[in-house]
């Protein structure tokens, strides 16, 4: 056999052999290109219905603290009407407690940190909350000016948290 065939033999296999592996390596990088794509989306996707559940929990634990300080006020109400704010407001607590949760969990670390600190000022109102229904039940009068001082001094704190929280999430999901 001619070695001149031999050798452009041996050289048409090598770059088919090299056009393959380059080719291969092309398909694989647009592969996991593809796939990194998919997941940034998916944990967009998750992140987003996270951190709007973990607004609507918020907004949702807020409206039942002042339906509950409303209830305070209200000299008609009694204590079956501090009762029921008291299980609303925790109902509502374990909502957003949970939301809080998946938020710290699907991060990215400063959104967690941020929802976080949004946690414990919801907690410090809701526990404040829960002192003063209790009190009222025990004196029989929600009317009582320390704890509305201090409940509306407390809804006050919690709103810098929030905004810190959406501006992290705003940044988290590129909408800022």
């Amino acid at each position: 056999m001619d070695p001149g065939v031999i050798i452009g033999a041996g050289i048409g296999a090598a770059g088919g052999f090299g056009g393959g592996f380059l080719a291969l390596l092309t398909q694989t990088k647009n592969i996991k290109a593809q796939h990194d794509a998919e997941r940034a989306r998916w944990l967009a996707d998750v992140r987003r219905e996270t951190y709007t559940a973990f607004v609507t929990a918020t907004k949702d634990l807020s409206k039942a603290l002042w339906r509950a300080s409303d209830q305070l006020h209200d000299t008609d109400a009694g204590t079956s009407d501090w009762q029921a704010a008291f299980r609303e407001v925790h109902d509502a607590w374990t909502v957003f407690s949970a939301a809080s949760a998946a938020v710290t969990m699907s991060g990215p670390h400063p959104v967690a940190e941020r929802a976080d600190d949004l946690r414990h000022a919801m907690r410090y109102w809701e526990m404040l909350t829960g002192a003063w229904i209790n009190a009222a039940i025990s004196h029989g009068d929600g009317r009582t000016p320390e704890y509305h001082d201090r409940f509306t001094d407390a809804a006050t704190a919690k709103r810098p948290k929030e905004a810190a929280f959406q501006s992290a999430a705003r940044k988290a999901l590129g909408t800022e």
